[in-house]
């Protein structure tokens, strides 16, 4: 990354942010760095569990203010992601996986519109990749355990075609599915949180170098600029709560289409 260094005009320097901005770690043990998303992902473990355990301490049949956001919660993933998506006879040994993630991702993203944090754990790739791969092992392990090895062909060969159009199916189908499947879903998630994350950066960093300017002109555009970084704040806290939502509701396709590979 080139770093930029901008003339101002009362004679001192502006530095812009760039992509490794929020990448620089908190301190290093030999050829170890531990970073902030890496304080923020165990924060949020810490946090989450936290909270669920408070919630589900006292259990009682009126709930109270906690109780009740836990058990909202609980039953947002398990009725209108899990039972939804995967059926109401198969679902519940997956609500834990899907509850978790659901709850850890949501976390990790609204990070990001915390003052002084402002930094959603999954803009880093890294997490993003880690994710995906453990639901790409869990829903080819389901298909692999409902179905045995004829999982892999009910994935790659669609009911219903034509065997002299399968030599051209079935090699997309296998691109899509255990390849183009994956990259996508990890993918997602991290281009939406770094993309928002830096808008709201450079934004940031316009209005510090605006008002360091001497021109009053140029002072005064930083509010439109302010305006626009609000708007734009509020537009990656919608983004942050729904990424959350469409990767676990993905999740639960996935493992859908894996327990239910020989009925598509």
């Amino acid at each position: 990354m080139i770093a930029l260094t901008l003339p101002a005009q009362d004679g001192g320097s502006f530095n812009p942010p760039s992509v490794t901005s929020h990448l620089a770690p908190f301190f290093t043990i030999g050829g170890f760095e531990f970073t902030k998303q890496m304080a923020l992902v165990l924060l949020s473990v810490v946090i989450i569990a936290w909270f669920f355990v408070a919630a589900a301490r006292k259990g009682q049949l009126v709930p109270g203010r906690l109780q009740f956001v836990g058990e909202m919660g609980y039953g947002f993933v398990r009725n209108s992601v899990a039972k939804d998506v995967i059926g109401a006879k198969d679902f519940k040994k997956y609500v834990p996986l899907l509850f978790s993630l659901f709850f850890f991702i949501l976390l990790n993203n609204l990070y990001g519109t915390i003052p002084w944090i402002q930094l959603p754990s999954f803009s880093h790739v890294t997490g993003a990749y880690f994710l995906a791969l453990l639901v790409y092992v869990v829903w080819i392990g389901v298909g692999i355990k409902v179905n045995g090895l004829r999982y892999f062909k009910l994935a790659v060969v669609p009911s219903g075609v034509p065997w002299y159009i399968l030599p051209l199916v079935v090699p997309i189908e296998i691109i899509s599915n255990f390849v183009v499947r994956p990259m996508t879903h990890s993918l997602r998630l991290f281009a939406t949180m770094l993309a928002g994350h830096l808008i709201v950066l450079i934004a940031g960093s316009g209005i510090e170098f605006l008002i360091a300017q001497e021109s009053w002109l140029l002072k005064g555009t930083s509010i439109l600029v302010l305006a626009g970084a609000t708007a734009m704040y509020m537009l990656e806290a919608l983004i942050m709560v729904l990424q959350a939502y469409v990767f676990v509701l993905l999740t639960a396709i996935y493992i859908e289409g894996a327990v239910h590979a020989d009925s598509h």
